[in-house]
């Protein structure tokens, strides 16, 4: 006996012939069963009938642990550690009272400190502590932008390394100012006003351009300086860039034009004269010269030291005016009254 089965396949129902096998009295034989058109299956149900048919897990989202406060030892620790550089540690903790003493850890205090004190800084222990000092912010200063700074100083700036110390030592804020919007846009700015010898001036390039080198030769420009003229003071002289507008160089040029009664071209000639205090030395020696009736040129006037110039004013008093080539002239007919 023969049973034939029908395959659903297509919608097609195609006969196959099975051979027969004997059962026994515990099977029966499988009723035949009515083709059923092939249907095809549901679609897959919305994504959230999915999450109902079938939950995730729960998984409990683990909690943010929060940083732990230093220990009384760690804190100690750090305090006797700067304490042994001699570090100004009231301002520093003015300045820093978390970054420095909480979050960093005393290793990286102690790398930064031997960072500054490697062959090539060469910090020694007074340059430390006024480095510390001045700028405590070297302390919380990612490693990679120290070094990244010392690279800039030696290759792009020129900076000899025996004079490496020095530049860090006048302006340690050279150590923590950013290369790429602070430093080398500085550097760029410098050649291009033609400044001779930059590797003398490194304190100029943590300057920003925008709100301290521009400004000051726009005050020179507003002061009565043709811009050329502004331009080649600041050259001759880097040091105005960083004097104060308001507190050092209007006072000084007011001074000189109303008090001492002189041309603007006399500072355009000897811009070292906003270098020199305006009461301990150029009033004093305005007063002095008007009381004996003898009037200097600028530098004849504010370069010699007290008793060079006490005695220079005692030689003009009552003699006769000097000559041309004389460093006590000067250009007016009443060059020594």
């Amino acid at each position: 006996m023969v049973e034939t089965l029908h395959l659903c396949f297509h919608s097609t129902l195609l006969p196959v012939s099975k051979p027969h096998h004997p059962t026994t009295q515990h099977h029966q034989l499988t009723p035949k069963l009515p083709a059923t058109p092939h249907t095809p299956p549901p679609p897959n149900p919305p994504h959230s009938l999915l999450l109902l048919q079938h939950p995730s897990p729960r998984t409990s989202t683990p909690t943010p642990t929060p940083p732990r406060s230093p220990t009384p030892s760690s804190f100690r620790e750090k305090i006797l550690f700067l304490d042994s550089l001699d570090v100004d540690l009231p301002s520093l903790l003015r300045s820093h009272p978390s970054s420095v003493l909480t979050s960093l850890p005393l290793p990286h205090l102690r790398s930064i400190v031997h960072f500054l004190r490697n062959p090539l800084l060469n910090l020694s222990p007074s340059d430390l502590r006024r480095v510390l000092s001045i700028c405590p912010d070297i302390l919380a200063c990612p490693f990679p932008s120290l070094a990244a700074s010392v690279s800039f100083l030696l290759r792009e700036a020129r900076v000899k390394p025996p004079h490496l110390r020095r530049a860090v030592s006048r302006r340690p804020r050279l150590l923590v100012s950013d290369v790429p919007t602070r430093l080398r846009p500085t550097l760029y700015f410098l050649h291009s006003l033609g400044l001779p010898d930059v590797p003398r001036h490194t304190y100029l390039l943590s300057c920003s351009v925008e709100d301290k080198l521009l400004p000051r030769i726009h005050f020179l420009e507003r002061s009565g300086f043709a811009p050329r003229d502004a331009r080649s003071m600041v050259r001759r002289f880097p040091p105005i860039f960083c004097y104060s507008s308001d507190q050092n160089l209007r006072p000084k040029l007011d001074y000189l034009v109303g008090a001492m009664g002189r041309e603007l071209d006399e500072v355009r000639n000897f811009p070292q004269y906003f270098s020199y205090s305006l009461d301990k030395r150029i009033r004093r020696r305005h007063e002095a010269c008007e009381q004996r009736g003898v009037r200097f040129t600028l530098p004849a006037l504010l370069r010699p030291s007290d008793e060079e110039f006490e005695a220079r004013v005692g030689v003009c008093v009552g003699s006769s005016p000097p000559l041309r080539s004389s460093p006590l002239w000067y250009g007016n007919s009443d060059s020594v009254r």
